[in-house]
């Protein structure tokens, strides 16, 4: 039986680079729907069923962040990859802060974005599984499902996305090991990049928000010079 080709929503105003990024797209074997302004984008996932969308920031009608924060006001869990001029950090933690799963600067690599865009999609039924027991993971007061992404932070129950879900569930994974920066883009992202560490940074000070009483001095999720990041269940006594 041939599979139904994944379904992804492009919004780019750049007529060119939209064309050029659907020719691709669907040579990879995608199917691939353009919108031109965020208005539009926001009608055609209201309407349709899409696997992930590709969003520029710089839109016109409606703005790119408010197009992503639509979305994840109604979906927690559905991919989406924001590619855009806007380049600094700034801009590329806002963008996740918003609830995008990836971010890449324009102007980009074809095949890194391929790249990319292939392990979103990999990654599009992670929360397929059945529930069980041991998918809820208990330290302290909180808790974390890793099945649902639901969680119990330090002010209460939260919704994680898929990428925090897989990022807490790495570092929890290594029973208080160190994790790289670079071994989590390519386990939780799906690609390795040297200079994409500060997608992991960003990650990681959202995730501190929610599970730290004090995120700027963590006690669960602790910076390892040199190596990256570990958690530990219970929080390592000074001295």
């Amino acid at each position: 039986m041939e599979k139904t080709p994944k379904r992804i929503l492009l919004v780019e105003d750049e007529i060119n680079l939209a064309k050029g990024l659907k020719f691709n797209l669907e040579r990879e074997g995608y199917e691939v729907i353009l919108a031109d302004n965020g208005q539009s984008a926001l009608e055609y996932w209201a309407s349709e069923q899409f696997d992930m969308l590709i969003l520029d920031l710089m839109l016109p009608k409606i703005g790119g962040i408010e197009v992503a924060r639509k979305i994840r006001e109604e979906n927690i869990r559905f991919p989406i990859l924001i590619l855009s001029a806007k380049s600094t950090d700034e801009d590329r933690a806002l963008g996740l802060e918003v609830g995008a799963d990836d971010y890449i600067a324009k102007p980009f690599h074809l095949p890194e974005l391929l790249l990319r865009v292939k392990g979103i999609l990999r990654r599009r039924d992670w929360y397929g599984e059945a529930e069980t027991e041991k998918d809820i993971f208990h330290f302290s007061d909180m808790w974390i499902n890793f099945v649902t992404g639901k969680a119990m932070g330090m002010r209460g129950e939260i919704q994680l996305t898929a990428r925090e879900t897989q990022v807490m569930q790495l570092l929890v994974s290594r029973k208080e090991e160190p994790v790289s920066r670079e071994e989590l883009l390519q386990k939780v992202w799906g690609y390795i990049s040297a200079t994409e560490t500060r997608t992991v940074d960003n990650f990681i000070v959202r995730l501190r928000k929610y599970f730290e009483k004090n995120p700027k001095k963590p006690k669960y999720i602790l910076t390892v010079r040199e190596k990256g990041y570990k958690f530990i269940r219970t929080f390592e006594k000074n001295g």
